[in-house]
């Protein structure tokens, strides 16, 4: 979900309309995934390194995330619900409290839905999931649940936050850039990209069209011939 200052910037607007503009995507994107059959989405809302922008943009930021958490919620409850699984990835030590609150309420809700699972990143950050699952498998070691050498990929797959889940084909980036950014470090590696010269929140369900015939277009060996 990149661009969404730029964007704003654009227009002369605050980044925190940027954002907003970038959620309203987020949300008309989900349903399209769903619609196209997508069973699992991630997006990447937050990282670890977002902490350093402007507190107003933070704060923003998170406000906003307050509001799509009381959307799913409030849909998951009435006769407007999607069937989507909500799913959040990264530490949440650093959040509000009202916030992990309603986080582990919205995925306790939609634990049993059978739609699209989505992943919101927030807090977010490859390297420190990475650090996170070796020190839980150190943990185990020393309190003997395991062996040296039953820590195998697998083994550590299984402390990812996505434990469970399929690694990713393809990971979309928007905006130009060209770099990873500290995303899914673990589940990428081999992941197709596709970089886009769209800012978020223009990014429309055309654009993941595109992004998908690309993909499809290539050849995936995963280390064979």
């Amino acid at each position: 979900m990149d661009g969404n200052g730029r964007w704003a910037k654009k227009r002369g607007l605050p980044r925190q309309v940027g954002h907003r503009y970038g959620a309203a995507a987020f949300s008309n994107l989900v349903d399209y995934c769903q619609e196209i059959g997508i069973r699992y989405l991630t997006a990447y809302m937050f990282s670890t390194e977002n902490w350093k922008r402007p507190q107003a943009e933070v704060d923003a930021i998170m406000n906003l995330l307050r509001e799509y958490i009381s959307e799913v919620f409030e849909k998951n409850q009435s006769g407007n619900r999607k069937n989507y699984r909500t799913h959040f990835i990264g530490e949440r030590v650093r959040l509000a409290p009202d916030i992990v609150e309603n986080m582990a309420r919205v995925e306790a809700l939609s634990q049993d839905c059978t739609g699209i699972c989505v992943n919101i990143a927030l807090n977010y950050g490859g390297r420190s999931e990475i650090v996170h699952a070796a020190q839980q498998a150190a943990n185990n070691v020393s309190a003997g649940l395991i062996k040296p050498e039953d820590i195998t990929e697998e083994y550590l797959s299984g402390l990812m936050f996505t434990a469970g889940q399929p690694d990713p084909d393809l990971i979309i980036r928007p905006s130009g850039e060209q770099r990873t950014s500290n995303f899914l470090i673990w589940q990428s590696a081999y992941s197709e990209y596709v970089f886009m010269d769209v800012l978020w929140p223009d990014f429309k369900p055309d654009h993941l069209d595109k992004a998908l015939m690309e993909y499809a277009k290539r050849s995936r060996r995963f280390g064979g011939i």
